[in-house]
């Protein structure tokens, strides 16, 4: 054996040195080109709304166990839809169920696999949660395209729209809205990074529970069944609790720390 490779490796010693180079090359190449690139989805995730990075970090883990890699794309609410549904992103990161109704070409991952729990945040307004309803006589703030807001509020004669929930949270510090509607988490989140905290709170209990769902443009429908099994497998197996928790408690530190500091 040994015998007949050696005139074969004198051979190969003696060609030129730049005959070797241009076969390496050659072979690298080849072996490049059939090595198949790793999937890629480019996915719409709202800009600014902590609740959105929480179901993006979530949908990280999801997707690495498919062997797919995820980019985000941040976007604001109401551009989000267009990019997903006209195809030029792969999918939303997290909506309503309702939205597949006026965007048919969004197929939902019907494994809800994070949620939201809007709730009424104040400065030293006393009252009593029980739904929406319990806001009308107040100075409502919310954001502009968050659905679950603009619906709840619908018809209410003193809602006040916002663009970002830092400025929902400063106007309602200053005494321009008399409540804020925000996510839970998200409210919670942003009162520490502004430095709020001890200044505004949330009024217990939220106001709704919503199961958030996975959306993805309808040339990815091949995905939707196999990214539902893995959901279903995390939620079982106790997997996706313990990531949510763990993500929403490290950004609630990380938002503590990097607060302003504030004279009381």
């Amino acid at each position: 054996m040994l015998t007949t490779r050696r005139p074969a490796l004198r051979r190969a010693a003696m060609l030129p040195g730049r005959v070797l180079r241009l076969l390496t090359c050659s072979l690298i190449g080849f072996a490049c080109i059939n090595v198949p690139a790793q999937p890629v989805l480019q996915i719409a995730r709202i800009a600014n709304v902590p609740d959105q990075e929480v179901g993006a970090e979530i949908l990280t883990v999801v997707y690495a166990k498919l062997g797919i890699h995820v980019e985000f794309v941040d976007v604001p609410a109401k551009r989000s839809l267009i990019e997903s549904s006209s195809g030029r992103l792969d999918g939303e990161v997290q909506r309503v169920l309702d939205v597949q109704r006026e965007y048919p070409t969004l197929v939902a991952v019907r494994e809800p696999f994070n949620y939201i729990e809007p709730a009424a945040f104040v400065k030293e307004l006393n009252f009593h949660v029980n739904g929406w309803e319990s806001l009308r006589p107040y100075r409502v703030g919310i954001i502009r395209g968050v659905g679950s807001s603009e619906r709840g509020t619908a018809g209410m004669p003193q809602v006040e729209i916002t663009e970002t929930m830092d400025q929902m949270m400063l106007m309602l510090a200053h005494d321009r809205i008399d409540v804020a509607v925000n996510d839970l988490f998200s409210g919670m989140l942003v009162i520490r990074r502004l430095g709020l905290d001890g200044q505004l709170r949330a009024v217990l209990p939220p106001l709704q529970h919503i199961d958030m769902y996975h959306f993805l443009n309808e040339r990815n429908r091949e995905l939707v069944p196999r990214v539902e099994a893995v959901i279903r497998d995390m939620r079982a197996s106790g997997e996706l609790q313990a990531l949510r928790s763990q993500i929403t408690h490290r950004m609630l530190n990380g938002a503590a720390q990097s607060a302003p500091s504030v004279d009381r």
